[in-house]
């Protein structure tokens, strides 16, 4: 560990010198810039994290009917567990299918992981009784864990670096859009329908931006990154003349430099924990943990909370969607500072924005006070958000990228799945006890990301196994 922004490649990892005649991948993807391509995959990442916004947040605002459907008293084993059952299945499914993306590829992975979760959203809107409910949404997340992962994997080796951390920051930016559809949805479903009737419909809305997702993925080709760390040359050669032709540019000339060495298979999970890479790691499983942690505490509660301060369910939602709205300055603030002050210092900027945000919310007594710290914590905790997935994206190498996503997000979902139990305390009144829990898992986030010591802003994303 550093104590000052060091380089993401170590001195025994740096790539050799193409041999005469030939090129690198990175060297390619700089030559050809930014244009149809990226801005292509952009819209198609961000669209099926759009998606996958709506069917993380599903649960807080479709509980309530499901409630009245099968008789459950609020706070009962079966409604808790439904607000952990997604994250549940992501928990696993992060770390599955990032280790899948980085044995077998990403596109194939890309694929499967938006075909099962709109399978199995499609599932939890006919279940006939909370228990199955409570399964497919665990199935759903765990295919929902691995598009996550694999999106910003892909995402980090197709774009240039002097725009990298802005495009990442723009993928996760797509949250907010999400965020802003499930809530509005469950708003209009909620004046035309009854809740027991209505949460049926939203679960099966919010399943079917997966089906568009899914149609739109088939063009993208795999990473040339991926593909020439595996030793297929010729394909990662198509991959970059693809995109080359939409965006309008002359097609690499030069043969690809083949790897210095080509694994039977890649590096073994286990490779994350080894020196080279064992302190980014942790550190940053510990960061993703407590943002989780606070961020899930917060939201996933809050339209009950704000019922049980007398707001109505209607109301609820349109703050929730004003709240939604909040976020989207957050991600654009944060797609400009990754860029012109850096990844580390933009994210433990945001973070310690949101410590101060959760203890303005706590001091507010005035609801207009009270809509203005919540929006004020919605805009730093997804600045946040957006330069973590980032930075994540960026110091893991290329043959570990997805593995590496995925562990991190795995250690979210430990936080995402015990936020419900410290969100609880919303409920019970203990506002003071809960946004002090929330604050204080910020700092340490920031901290972590601190004492990482790394700064991608400028570098080539890592290609070996050390990273």
């Amino acid at each position: 560990m550093t104590e000052r922004p060091t380089r993401l490649y170590l001195p025994d990892d740096v790539p050799a010198a193409p041999l005469p005649g030939t090129t690198t991948v990175d060297a390619v993807i700089e030559s050809l810039g930014v244009g149809a391509f990226q801005i292509r995959l952009l819209l198609i990442c961000g669209l099926t994290f759009a998606a996958d916004a709506m069917e993380v947040l599903l649960m807080g605002f479709a509980l309530p009917g499901v409630n009245a459907t099968f008789g459950l008293p609020p706070g009962a084993l079966g409604a808790t567990m439904l607000l952990s059952a997604t994250f549940a299945g992501m928990l696993v499914g992060a770390p599955f299918w990032g280790r899948q993306a980085d044995v077998y590829g990403r596109r194939p992975v890309f694929l499967v992981t938006v075909l099962a979760g709109v399978i199995f959203g499609l599932v939890g809107a006919m279940a006939p009784n909370i228990w199955v409910l409570v399964a497919a949404r665990v199935l759903a997340g765990f295919a929902i864990g691995g598009t996550m992962a694999v999106d910003y994997a892909l995402m980090a080796e197709f774009v240039p670096r002097r725009v990298r951390g802005r495009f990442l920051v723009l993928t996760e930016g797509f949250w907010a859009i999400g965020t802003v559809m499930i809530a509005a949805l469950a708003y209009l479903i909620g004046q035309l329908l009854p809740p027991q009737e209505g949460w049926r419909m939203l679960v099966l809305i919010a399943a079917l931006p997966g089906v568009v997702g899914l149609l739109v993925r088939t063009g993208v080709p795999d990473s040339p990154r991926w593909l020439l760390s595996r030793g297929r040359v010729e394909e990662a050669h198509a991959a970059l003349i693809r995109v080359a032709q939409l965006n309008g540019q002359d097609p690499p000339l030069l043969a690809l430099a083949p790897p210095r060495r080509v694994p039977a298979r890649p590096p073994r999970w286990a490779a994350l924990l080894s020196p080279q890479l064992r302190d980014r790691t942790l550190l940053l499983a510990l960061a993703w943990f407590g943002m989780s942690l606070g961020y899930y505490g917060i939201f996933s509660w809050l339209p009950t909370y704000l019922r049980t301060q007398g707001v109505d369910l209607p109301e609820a939602y349109r703050l929730a969607m004003i709240l939604a709205l909040a976020q989207i300055p957050g991600y654009l603030l944060s797609s400009l500072l990754v860029e012109w002050v850096g990844r580390r210092v933009t994210l433990v900027g945001f973070m310690l924005a949101s410590a101060a945000g959760a203890y303005l919310f706590m001091l507010s007594s005035e609801p207009a006070w009270t809509l203005l710290a919540s929006g004020l914590l919605s805009f730093s905790l997804l600045g946040a958000w957006g330069a973590l997935y980032a930075f994540a994206a960026e110091v893991f190498p290329t043959t570990l990228r997805a593995t590496g996503m995925g562990t991190v997000s795995a250690a979210a979902r430990l936080g995402s799945l015990i936020s419900p139990v410290a969100g609880g305390l919303l409920l019970s009144g203990n506002l003071g006890q809960a946004l002090t829990v929330f604050a204080a898992s910020f700092i340490i986030s920031a901290g972590c990301v601190w004492a990482t010591g790394l700064e991608p802003r400028g570098q080539a994303v890592p290609e070996g196994e050390h990273g």
